[in-house]
């Protein structure tokens, strides 16, 4: 038995494990700082709320429209081409978004390359090379592993990220962190490889990714673990970008804004390590509803209490224990039910639904707030969409797709 642990231990992938969390932080990190840039931005262009709202808001929706393309080439072709591409359209994408002369342009960069940028190289795509290189059983933990990484990186980069704009100001801490995103390349060659790999696992390869596609699309479970996460990406794309510029309107110094989003981040790690831990031993299904749950509770909290400093604090030490939480347990239950031969495709897919929930929840705030002078009408819709995630989380089943004539992941 001592054998077999040590066994077990040896051939934990340390490395793979350790450049794919490096990786992750580096990608979340910047894109989960946008909000900072909102502000200076605006003074200097010019432009209103609503135009970089709809930027955030695309670069939310290429996230989540590229993730599924993405993953389907690396379950194909290889992670490291795929994770190469992403540093490179990020470091395009955020150097384009610096030189914005217009809205188009910022669009462009800050939306649609930087968006595609994240797709291409985030802990998604990280997290099924995880999957390819561990056991079944360790899975859920490894991923609430990868998943705190991208939460590090959020909690790095939102003290680093306004330190920079004081510094430096706001284009040269964009070209700043472009520069970063070409170390991808390197970091990522421990994670060569495709999901080909394991030939105990041949007989799944047969599947294609249409048949996988249909079957994924036509089974309850994953299509309510589909719709579920939708609401994920409105509640946390909402307060990454329009957190700062709220915390402001209230009256609140601005310096609380970046300690609210370096407390998301910081208790991000460990509610995704937690997480991973509870989805190993507990049904992921009931645990993904309480955190919805939870999240209504604390919104509806939030904005009925005070609104005062500690207030922020709290509000933010909470969402940061329960804002990727989703993330170990939706991944594990797509792994449990398809196996891991199409897994970065069958998550991206998910995650797209994520995505359109994150451009929804990001434009909204901007437009809205143009329209009513108040970001309360998206609180609130967040709150009702909790509940109603808690509801379609609540019969999904955990368990393998009935597909006997396929080899188990």
């Amino acid at each position: 038995m001592t054998l077999d642990r040590a066994a077990a231990k040896s051939a934990f992938p340390w490395l793979i494990v350790t450049c794919g969390c490096i990786i992750a932080a580096l990608t979340f990190g910047p894109r989960s700082a946008m909000g900072f840039f909102q502000l200076p931005m605006l003074a200097e262009k010019g432009w209103d709320r609503t135009t970089f709202g709809l930027a955030m808001a695309i670069q939310n929706l290429f996230w989540g429209l590229g993730l599924p393309f993405f993953g389907a080439i690396a379950d194909r072709y290889g992670t490291w081409k795929v994770l190469t591409l992403g540093g490179c359209l990020y470091a395009i994408g955020l150097t384009l978004m610096a030189h914005a002369q217009t809205p188009a342009m910022l669009n462009l960069g800050g939306g649609v390359l930087v968006g595609l940028g994240v797709a291409a190289g985030s802990f998604s795509i990280v997290l099924a090379a995880f999957a390819r290189h561990t056991a079944p059983e360790s899975r859920s933990f490894v991923f609430g592993i990868g998943t705190a990484a991208g939460s590090a990186g959020m909690f790095l980069f939102a003290p680093i990220s306004q330190a920079m704009i004081d510094t430096f100001g706001w284009a040269q801490a964009l070209l700043i962190m472009a520069v970063s995103m070409l170390s991808l390349p390197l970091l990522a060659i421990p994670l060569r490889g495709n999901s080909r790999g394991k030939p105990g696992q041949i007989a799944a390869f047969e599947q294609t990714i249409g048949a996988a596609l249909r079957e994924a699309l036509a089974h309850r479970s994953y299509v309510l673990l589909v719709s579920g996460f939708f609401v994920c990406g409105f509640q946390v794309a909402f307060i990454t970008a329009h957190f700062p510029a709220y915390i402001g309107d209230l009256g609140i110094p601005a310096r609380y804004a970046v300690i609210a989003l370096a407390l998301i981040g910081f208790f991000n790690i460990i509610g995704s390590l937690a997480s991973g831990a509870i989805g190993q031993r507990y049904s992921k299904p009931h645990f993904l509803v309480w955190i919805y749950l939870a999240r209504s509770v604390a919104v509806a909290v939030f904005l009925l209490a005070p609104h005062t400093p500690t207030s922020v604090i709290v509000f933010s030490i909470v969402m940061g224990l329960l804002w990727l939480s989703t993330v170990p347990p939706t991944n594990a239950l797509v792994a449990i039910m398809f196996g891991t031969r199409h897994l970065a495709m069958l998550g991206g897919v998910v995650f797209l639904s994520h995505q359109i929930g994150s451009f929804l929840g990001v434009w909204l705030g901007g437009y809205l707030y143009d329209r009513f002078g108040s970001y309360d009408p998206v609180w609130w819709l967040s709150i009702a969409l909790g509940l109603f995630a808690a509801a379609v989380h609540w019969p999904i089943q955990e368990r393998p797709v009935d597909r006997p004539q396929l080899a188990p992941a």
